[in-house]
């Protein structure tokens, strides 16, 4: 990564990975990058966060669901450590 790679905060990044649908009720997707439990880093060009049946605030987690570019779900839902992830929308995410 070279330096004009932007930057967004994890506060931030999360912000915006709550938002579920824009104004005209659409799905609101991103790209997403992150470490999962063994480190390997996991790429999703399109995703959009759902629920899982744990306390998300209490376990700091999100549960993603990837999608086609048509938004059509791929697989199933995959549980996020928020402390894991990378980048966002093709920005590095800092603390």
């Amino acid at each position: 990564m070279g330096k004009d790679v932007k930057t967004i905060r994890r506060a931030d990044a999360l912000r915006q990975m709550e938002v579920r649908e824009d104004q005209f009720g659409h799905r609101v997707l991103f790209s997403i990058q992150f470490y999962n439990n063994r480190g390997e880093v996991v790429s999703m060009s399109h995703a959009y966060t759902c629920g899982l049946k744990v306390s998300l605030k209490d376990n700091r987690l999100r549960g993603l669901q990837q999608t086609d570019a048509a938004g059509n779900k791929i697989g199933h839902v995959v549980p996020l450590s928020i402390d894991n992830i990378r980048m966002f929308n093709n920005q590095k995410v800092v603390l």
